[in-house]
């Protein structure tokens, strides 16, 4: 069996085609993605611009053409999230989508994004994590918290913050200014503080921590000192969360230029992830894990292996 898996999200867009034998191994035949930035000015103008829908478009026929190339799939899902959750022309980006892919995108409710990002990344990680564990995933529109045990989840949350909609509302000089950062830090706190209580205890009380998206192993490429991008040395590294801490106050002080000619920084990735290191930051500042452990399988895996397993 083949299935075909996408993740559109606020930034990126992405694509896995997975094959499973008989006996359920499967085979990665393509992992592909593709920076879009679908959510741009969706937070202030409540629709996806024309530049943004022609970028998307224009990535989700290359992915077409990518599974095509493979030979096609048997199943396929398109899963989006926050931007188009958000924008008032959803409706001509779904109408895009089922003309160029061949399948309307689903969007998500919080909680199946929340179930499909913890089992995406807990499903891969060779030693198990330390239990409850607290799966967190930044993204360009949204953050989501997930608490669980095992393959369960015990509670979750999405917060409306992400590196996209964060930086548009708080971080608009280059480097940004010290009150501007004050202010991304104070509406990450705020946006922490109005979670469900019991979301907000058991973040505190998680003993294993796993980051999973492109601003973390983005940021986890740093704290390891990398060259350029290497998806191999940052699944499953371990990281001191001093050492991440210390690397996000770095991150968030620089400017976009700076950031560019970082060898592990994706250019489409570099205006916006200051805001992301802060939401990393202060997340992790509620828990009291003194480790992060980095996933490169995140809920598109998740929504794979649920497609698969079906």
């Amino acid at each position: 069996m083949r299935v075909a898996a996408v993740d559109c999200g606020t930034n990126t867009i992405k694509l896995l085609v997975l094959e499973l034998a008989d006996d359920g191994t499967p085979t990665e035949l393509v992992r592909e993605f593709r920076m879009i930035r679908l959510g741009e000015g969706v937070d202030a103008t409540g629709r996806i611009s024309e530049a943004a829908m022609a970028r998307a478009f224009a990535a989700v026929e290359e992915l077409s053409a990518l599974v095509e190339k493979v030979g096609g799939v048997d199943r396929a899902r398109f899963c989006a999230t926050s931007a188009s959750r958000d924008a008032a022309n959803a409706d001509v980006f779904t109408a895009g989508v089922l003309d160029r892919f061949g399948t309307a995108p689903e969007v998500l409710t919080g909680s199946e994004e929340a179930a499909l990002s913890y089992a995406g990344a807990v499903r891969a990680l060779r030693t198990p994590p330390a239990e409850p564990t607290l799966v967190f995933d930044v993204g360009g529109g949204s953050t989501e918290l997930i608490v669980g045990r095992g393959d369960t989840v015990d509670v979750s949350e999405s917060m409306d913050v992400g590196s996209v909609r964060l930086t548009e509302r708080c971080l608009p000089t280059d480097p940004p200014t010290p009150a501007e950062v004050d202010a991304c830090v104070a509406a990450v706190d705020a946006a922490l503080d109005a979670c469900d209580p019991a979301v907000r205890d058991a973040v505190a009380a998680a003993r294993g921590v796993v980051g999973v998206a492109g601003t973390v192993t983005t940021l986890a490429a740093g704290v390891l000192g990398l060259d350029r991008y290497d998806r191999d040395a940052i699944d499953q590294c371990d990281l001191a969360v001093t050492d991440v801490h210390a690397h996000c106050d770095t991150i968030v002080g620089q400017s976009a230029e700076q950031r560019r000619a970082l060898g592990w920084m994706h250019p489409g990735r570099a205006d916006v992830i200051g805001a992301g290191a802060i939401i990393v930051s202060r997340v992790l500042a509620r828990t009291s894990a003194t480790r992060l452990v980095v996933s490169e399988s995140d809920i598109l895996d998740g929504i794979a292996w649920d497609l698969a397993l079906r």
